[in-house]
Parts: C-alpha cells; structure tokens; sequence
C-alpha cells in the first residue's frame, strides 16, 4: 500500500453494500478499487462537468456576435437527432 494512503470507515447500506459486493466480482476486483473508482468518478467528474459548463458559456457569449452564429452554437452539442 502507498505510504500517502490511508483506511476510512464508512456504513453502507445492505443493498449498497450487496451491489459493491457483485460489482467487485463481476470485475474480478477488490471492493477497496470499486469505491476508489467510484469516488474518483463521483469527485473529479463534478470538477470536469463544472469546467465544461463554464467552456460552454463562454463559447456561447464569443459567438453573439452574430444571432446565426449563436443558434449554431447552441445547438452544435445537441446529438439527439442525428440518426
């Protein structure tokens, strides 16, 4: 174990605790690497999301300069109708 690591206890629920069970498992992984994932995800995604908002706003104020210009851009990111 790295020396910069360190135990935190937490209560689970059973049903919580039953789904980190089987998706140790399924991943041929311990449960301690399941919740690092987890909480990786969980902490770093958020700061990833926040700073793709922001991008995304200040992408759409550089482009008013032109009305064209910002319904294109407010609707580039939309994939929903691409088939």
């Amino acid at each position: 174990m790295p020396a910069s690591s360190s135990t935190t206890s937490v209560r689970l629920p059973h049903p919580l605790r039953r789904e980190l069970e089987r998706r140790a498992r399924a991943t041929k992984r311990g449960k301690d690497w399941v919740i690092k994932r987890a909480l990786e995800h969980y902490l770093y995604g958020s700061a990833h999301d926040e700073l793709r908002r922001q991008a995304r706003s200040q992408s759409l104020l550089a482009c008013q300069s032109s009305p064209l210009d910002a319904a294109r851009a407010e609707t580039a990111g939309d994939t929903t109708d691409w088939r």
